[in-house]
């Protein structure tokens, strides 16, 4: 099963690399730490909405150390439009000072010392992983999970077993940037609820391209 995956696996990243040969993220940041902030502000929230936020954000606290001594309820009111305010609020400013007490003001670059962090889950932990320290890391978000289901490189909607699939079939130099253009791609053309398989590049390899049902029956949204 996993040799037939791992196939399955080069010919989509070949699809995917020809149609998004820029496998950026979609946040906006500078800093190490900016990422951090602005991956807990995209829970529950679009990746343009956040952008947004963070142009005010980051220009009212402009270093680490002005987080970790921030009014949580000023960040609060500045990341509202994010929803969940008051605990992303309060995650931001005590991951802040949580950095600089405990890691110099360094964002670690393991998944364990990640995972120590305020807010911080596996998916926020590969992002920083991947993006920053340029190591093999899945991003499973929900474009992610739901798509390589269509595509038959995993069978589970759990983040964290679809991530152990996927690293199981994945080149590992290749995982991040694959997790990338797989968001691209959700966002571009495989909608959960209206995908448009006639433009898809990877209707050759997705079981379910001619069956639009099948994309919303029983795979997240």
């Amino acid at each position: 099963m996993d040799k037939n995956r791992r196939e399955q696996a080069l010919a989509v990243i070949k699809a995917l690399e020809r149609e998004y040969p820029d496998a950026l993220c979609s946040l906006v940041y500078i800093k190490p730490y900016e990422l951090l902030i602005a991956a807990r502000l995209a829970a529950q929230c679009t990746d343009a909405r956040v952008n947004i936020v963070t142009k005010d954000l980051f220009a009212r606290y402009p270093a680490l150390e002005s987080f970790a001594g921030a009014d949580v309820t000023d960040v609060e009111n500045i990341i509202r439009p994010c929803g969940l305010g008051a605990s992303k609020a309060r995650d931001i400013v005590c991951m802040a000072g949580m950095l600089i007490e405990e890691y110099g003001g360094i964002v670690p670059d393991t998944m364990d010392e990640l995972l120590k962090l305020p807010g911080v889950g596996r998916k926020t932990a590969n992002l920083i992983l991947g993006d920053i320290y340029g190591k093999p890391a899945v991003v499973c978000d929900t474009h992610c999970i739901r798509i390589n289901v269509l595509l038959g490189l995993s069978d589970s909607k759990n983040p964290t077993i679809a991530e152990k699939q996927l690293r199981a079939v994945l080149p590992p130099e290749k995982s991040n940037d694959y997790c990338h253009r797989i968001v691209l791609h959700g966002r571009a053309v495989c909608h959960a609820r209206s995908p448009r398989c006639g433009e898809c590049c990877l209707a050759n390899h997705c079981d379910y391209a001619n069956n639009n049902d099948i994309h919303t029956k029983g795979t997240p949204e």
